[in-house]
């Protein structure tokens, strides 16, 4: 069996079963790309919930895993070398997880080069944008009385998602076949739909390609059970 004790996330969150990969996440678009991964992928995991009501995310021992105190995180027990592997930044994830099972991530260079062109995409664009568009829409933000910064957000969110819809014409995902880039984008799709309410401001009527592309992704099977993992109290 696995020994974790070294890693201090392990004495707030304890492992039940330390020879399967430890998540330490919550479920916001974020957080269920590696969910959503893990469930598409087949490998055993055990959910940690990270509360941010309670700040779960600036204790001490979640920053000993995550210097960023940034959702999701893992320990993966059997690592690179049979080394138990910490990682956090959830595109690393995916990636690491896709090249620890082959799956989800090309061996082509071409297709696994467009795969990760796609990814960075929703890593540096559509990740900070729409969180941004939901700050100023839906959260604290909502009360700056300037309408500049929400009206920024509403065009670039806008602008990305028109991208999206033209990379989608003619294909069922963003590459051709399934794979991390569409785990990593189309939760954030979900969140501007049903948690940030904005389809109206951002076009969504007028798209396409892209409300079709979110509901076949949401039939899949382990999409549906990584969306709620890990469970909220």
């Amino acid at each position: 069996m696995s020994n974790l004790s070294s890693f201090e996330i392990t004495n707030r969150w304890p492992a039940q079963n330390p020879d399967l990969i430890q998540l330490y996440s919550l479920t916001t678009p974020n957080g269920v790309k590696v969910s959503i991964m893990l469930e598409e992928t087949g490998l055993p995991y055990e959910a940690h919930l990270v509360n941010f009501g309670t700040d779960d995310q600036m204790t001490p021992e979640f920053l000993s895993l995550s210097p960023n105190n940034k959702i999701p995180a893992i320990i993966d027990p059997n690592g690179p070398d049979g080394k138990p592997l910490p990682l956090w930044e959830s595109g690393a994830i995916l990636i690491y997880l896709a090249e620890k099972t082959g799956k989800f991530l090309s061996n082509d260079p071409v297709t696994r080069y467009k795969t990760l062109q796609w990814l960075m995409f929703q890593m540096g664009g559509i990740g900070p944008m729409f969180g941004q568009l939901g700050f100023f829409h839906k959260f604290a933000g909502k009360d700056i009385e300037d309408p500049r910064p929400k009206d920024r957000y509403v065009a670039e969110t806008a602008r990305l998602l028109k991208v999206l819809d033209a990379q989608l014409e003619g294909q069922d995902w963003v590459v051709g076949d399934y794979s991390i880039a569409d785990i990593a984008i189309a939760p954030w799709l979900r969140t501007v739909l049903d948690f940030y309410e904005a389809a109206h401001l951002v076009g969504w009527d007028d798209l396409k390609n892209v409300p079709a592309y979110l509901d076949r992704f949401l039939e899949r099977p382990a999409v549906q059970k990584g969306l709620v993992n890990p469970p909220r109290d």
